[in-house]
Parts: C-alpha cells; sequence; structure tokens
C-alpha cells in the first residue's frame, strides 16, 4: 500500500507545477511539470473521485500544466486543431466513447450453476456501463489529449522542438542515478520512498542480475524512457558544434552504457538500430523510417484479426536469440489470441472499462488474460472506432509533416523534427508489445501536428479566439520552410 508521502506528493504536484510555470519559460515549463510528474510521482497511487477518471501520476501533471497555462498564466491552449484530418480524429476520440456506454449497460455475471433444480449463485459481477458513465469517460479522453494540445500549441516552434529532446535527455541523465543504484542493489527505490513495491520483483531480475523500475509502472518502460533519452542526445549532438558536441556526444555513450545495463532487448535493439540513423541519416530517410514504423503499428492489428502475422517464424527467431525471450514472447501472443476472440464480440464499439474486455473465469470471475500491449486494450475496450481514433491520433502527425517537407529544402527543415518523430513513431511499435503510451507520447505527437500546421499555415500564431484562455497573441505569420525545391 502507499505510503501518506505517496498521496502527499500527488497533492502537492499542481503547487509545483505553478512553481515550475513562474519560474520557466512556457515550453520547459509545460516539458518539465508532465515529465518530472512521470518520473517522480508514485505508481499505483490514485485519488478516485466520484464521476471523474482517477487522479494520478498520469493525469494529475497533465490537469496541472493545463489549468496552470490556461487560467494562471493566461496562455491560451486551444482544442481544436487547424488540419481538417486531425479535427476528426479528434471528435472521434472523444465522442466514440457513447456507442460503446450505450451498447455496454449489460452487467456481466459469474455464476455457478447446480444440477438439481437447477439452482443458480451469481458469485461476482461487473456492472453495466450507465449515464453517468458518459461524463466520466469522456472528461478521460480529453484529459489525455491536453499535453497533446498544450504541445501543439507551444512545443511545435525550432525553441519548442529542441527544449523537448534537451528535457528529453536531461531527464535520462537525472533517472541514470536511481537507476544505477537499483542495479547495484536491486530495484527498491519505490519501496524505500513510497513504501511498496508497484510490479513483480520476479520479472525485475534478468540474467543474473536487475533490472531497474525507479518510480515507473515496469522495467522495460524505464529502458523505453532511456532509449528514447539516448535518441535525443544523439538528434543534439548532431546539431551541435565544437565543445557541445563533445558533451552531448559523451551523454550519448554514457546513456547507452546505462540503456544496455537495464536489460531489455527490444529498447536495447531500438537504441542500435535507429542511434546511427539519427546520427547519420538525412532528415527525410528519418521521416521515411517514422512513416514505416507507424504503417506497421497501425495495421497490425489488422493482420493480426486476419491470421497473418507468421508467429511461428517470429517465435523462432526469438528462439535463436534467448530462450526465455521466447517464451515471454510467445505468452504474449496466446493472450493476445484469447482477448481478440473476446473483442471479436464487440468489434465496433468494444466493452468498455471496469475489465469488461478481459478473458475471465466463468464462476469466479478471476481474470485469466494479461493484456500487455496497450493495441490490445484499446481494442478491447473501444473496438475498431477508438482504435483506430487513438493510433490515427498519433500517426496523423506523421503523414501530415511527411507531406509538407516533401517538396522543401533541407535547410527550411528543422533539424529537431525528424528524431522526435522517430521517438513517436518507435512508441507506436513498442505498443504493440507494451502499453508504453504515456503523457510524453502525446507531447511528441502534439509537437509534430503543430510543426507540420505551422508550414502548412502561415498564419497559425495570427489572433484568433482560442477554446480556453481568451485570444492568442498576434505575430508575424511564419513562413519557415515555404520555399518549394521546385
Amino acid at each position: 500500500m502507499p505510503n501518506a508521502l505517496a498521496y502527499l506528493m500527488l497533492i502537492i504536484w499542481p503547487l509545483v507545477t505553478l512553481l515550475l510555470f513562474r519560474r520557466l519559460p512556457v515550453e520547459r515549463a509545460i516539458l518539465w511539470s508532465i515529465l518530472a510528474g512521470y518520473l517522480i510521482l508514485p505508481p499505483v497511487a490514485e485519488f478516485d473521485l466520484p464521476l471523474i477518471p482517477d487522479m494520478d501520476k498520469f493525469t494529475i501533471p497533465s490537469v496541472a500544466a493545463f489549468l496552470v497555462c490556461v487560467f494562471a498564466l493566461k496562455k491560451p491552449v486551444p482544442l481544436w486543431p487547424r488540419h481538417p484530418v486531425a479535427r476528426i480524429l479528434v471528435t472521434v476520440f472523444v465522442i466514440s466513447v457513447i456507442p460503446t456506454v450505450f451498447t455496454n449497460g449489460d452487467p456481466i455475471l459469474f455464476q455457478v450453476i447446480e444440477n438439481s433444480d437447477p439452482i443458480v449463485f451469481v458469485t461476482d459481477a461487473l456492472p453495466g456501463l450507465r449515464w453517468r458513465d458518459f461524463g466520466s469517460v469522456m472528461i478521460n479522453q480529453l484529459i489525455v489529449l491536453l499535453p497533446f494540445f498544450m504541445a501543439r500549441r507551444y512545443l511545435s516552434t525550432e525553441t519548442g522542438l529542441r527544449e523537448l529532446l534537451l528535457v528529453l535527455m536531461l531527464g535520462g541523465l537525472f533517472y541514470s542515478i536511481p537507476s544505477l543504484i537499483e542495479i547495484r542493489l536491486s530495484p527498491q527505490m519505490n519501496v524505500w520512498v513510497y513504501g511498496f513495491f508497484q510490479h513483480s520483483f520476479e520479472q525485475m531480475m534478468r540474467q543474473g542480475g536487475f533490472r531497474p523500475i525507479v518510480f515507473l509502472p515496469h522495467g522495460l518502460w524505464l529502458a523505453f524512457f532511456l532509449m528514447s533519452s539516448v535518441l535525443a542526445a544523439t538528434a543534439l549532438a548532431r546539431a551541435a558544434k565544437g565543445g557541445d558536441r563533445v558533451r552531448m556526444a559523451l551523454a550519448v555513450g554514457y546513456l547507452f552504457w546505462v540503456l544496455v545495463l537495464c536489460k531489455s532487448l527490444a529498447s536495447l535493439a531500438y537504441g542500435l538500430a535507429f542511434t546511427p540513423i539519427i546520427a547519420l541519416a538525412p532528415l527525410r530517410w528519418q521521416l521515411r523510417f517514422a512513416l514505416v514504423l507507424a504503417l506497421v503499428a497501425v495495421i497490425y492489428p489488422m493482420l493480426r484479426n486476419l491470421g497473418l502475422v507468421p508467429i511461428d517464424l517470429i517465435l523462432a527467431q526469438a528462439e535463436s536469440i534467448s530462450a526465455e525471450r521466447a517464451q515471454s514472447l510467445n505468452y504474449r501472443f496466446e493472450n493476445e489470441r484469447l482477448l481478440l476472440e473476446r473483442a471479436a464480440e464487440k468489434p465496433w464499439f468494444g466493452w468498455g472499462g471496469w475489465g469488461r474486455n478481459l478473458i475471465r473465469h466463468i464462476e469466479t470471475g478471476q481474470i485469466l488474460s494479461v493484456p500487455d500491449g496497450r493495441w490490445i486494450i484499446t481494442f478491447g475496450a473501444f473496438g475498431w472506432v477508438g482504435y483506430i481514433a487513438e493510433m490515427g491520433l498519433l500517426a496523423a502527425p506523421l503523414v501530415l509533416l511527411a507531406a509538407q517537407v516533401r517538396r522543401m529544402y533541407v535547410r527550411d527543415i528543422s533539424p529537431f523534427v525528424a528524431p522526435i518523430a522517430l521517438i513517436l513513431a518507435l512508441t507506436m511499435l513498442d505498443m504493440l508489445l507494451n502499453a508504453t503510451l504515456i503523457p510524453f507520447t502525446w507531447i511528441c505527437a502534439g509537437a509534430v501536428l503543430g510543426y507540420a500546421e505551422r508550414l502548412q499555415y502561415q498564419d497559425f500564431d495570427r489572433s484568433k479566439p482560442a477554446l480556453f484562455g481568451g485570444t492568442q497573441v498576434m505575430t508575424e505569420p511564419s513562413t519557415t520552410g515555404q520555399r518549394s525545391i521546385m
């Protein structure tokens, strides 16, 4: 159970956010308030309030940053993108929960049937969704998108994109210290600070040692975050000059060493494959790689439903690397199969919340399936419509950006936007295996979308009414990147 400090940290985080916004530029304040909350606040601990989503380390920083930005600093945060495709996806993402609630009003009963008479004993039940769930689920969808909206407005400039990569690198350097302590002494940081261990300790043991978890939900999440920090540091090293480039290169080497010690095969493979690409490949090729990764992530569930994913071949390749990893991967595939069968009963709008999308024992209600990948969680809970809206909002910025830079001079493209696009695409790919969709992922998506819109709409920053925060400040129209090579 979380101790009093865990709940105290959640309570005071809005005050920390206010202090950050008072002391730092708006770009840094947004980034640090959300990323530091993700890294420092306790996992699992939450406030269960009526009629609103659970307030935890993911929701509190996002809500606090939005409210402080809009109401304390009077900075506008429009909730309506400029591009029509993005508008449609935002709308579907928020309102698609309405048919989900409408089609899940029946409770799910777990019962024992005796042969005599017969007599039925109800042992447990999952409640059906009611009208009051509309507000809670829709508010949750909006909270999820708050980092997306803030990043689109304030982190889509050259300064904002660089700050995003810089904060990601500095966050990795900061988190490497407790990570190394846990690698040496075992994962105990959350126990020492917040009084409990947040996951299975056995899963933190690998290759005769430990992999760190610190204050994150799982060691895999920490390894993926450090991999992202490696890529961010690589991008900054490439853009730097003189002594700054040397310092950035040293940060890349150090962070990569810590990533190796995290003992996560997938994150290490991402780092080995894409660090050289960010360091050496032209920006256009980086964007092409990002598009390919996003395409794989989007179409995988479709191929999985059709039975076109070569499961046996993938497992054979994994077996050649590590029998333990192959067993783990096979376990994931088997759970996917069971959860896909469950989702097929309500394919369009899903089963909704309360764990109704999971496989349970017919008599006791005990959970028999473990959903690892974010895609299968979304697909089971919100069906094809919810899945397309969520993955579409993550993939659309990459497509729109590629369309805008296709006929531009390379020197007119920000050197920071392509690495962010690659980090976003890698997160989408990793979501096939893990539920690593976090507020910082939405920040990356919002920043890329905002940059693409700035290239497309010269009046992006012109004065206009904002949905929240009053009127935007009048600035000169942006002309960055508008020159064609034709």
